[in-house]
């Protein structure tokens, strides 16, 4: 979830679409939304230093959905049931993420999603966190004092 949650939703859309157009049209899944995407607002906890007593930092935008797979069910023949909640208020992404996160719980999907979607995002995260190490590295400046002699 944590990949479909901070994948770019562009990016996150392509390759979703690209994953259900290589479906047949016979199992093309369909869902039912049980939840909406919805903004709301969570509270966010830090700790002083780290590992100090915890405290309020502040509030973020959070969209939430939920979706029921209507073209199957699970291994123990329960209804797959997918959920979603995404930073911002993008509703089409929390929405895209609970489909996918249905559908990887779906026993014929799960290791064709991973290879079609979920994998190549987390190669181009892994790829722009190394850049983005890689330029900050650039601009470090040493620091280094001279020892001066006992006064």
């Amino acid at each position: 979830m944590a990949t479909l949650a901070k994948a770019p939703p562009a990016r996150l859309s392509e390759l979703a679409q690209g994953y259900l157009a290589g479906l047949p049209q016979a199992a093309a899944p369909r869902f039912t939304m049980l939840r909406k995407p919805e903004a709301g607002l969570v509270m966010l906890r830090a700790r002083a230093g780290g590992s100090g007593a915890p405290f309020n930092m502040g509030e973020m935008t959070v969209t939430r959905c939920t979706v029921r797979l209507e073209t199957g069910v699970g291994a123990d023949g329960a209804p797959i049931h997918g959920a979603a909640y995404i930073a911002g208020r993008d509703g089409a992404h929390a929405a895209l993420a609970a489909k996918l996160d249905a559908l990887l719980q779906a026993p014929g999907h799960a290791d064709a999603l991973r290879r079609a979607v979920i994998e190549p995002l987390e190669r181009e995260r892994k790829a722009a966190r190394a850049e983005r190490a890689r330029q900050v590295g650039a601009t470090k400046v040493e620091f280094f004092t001279m020892v001066r002699g006992e006064d």
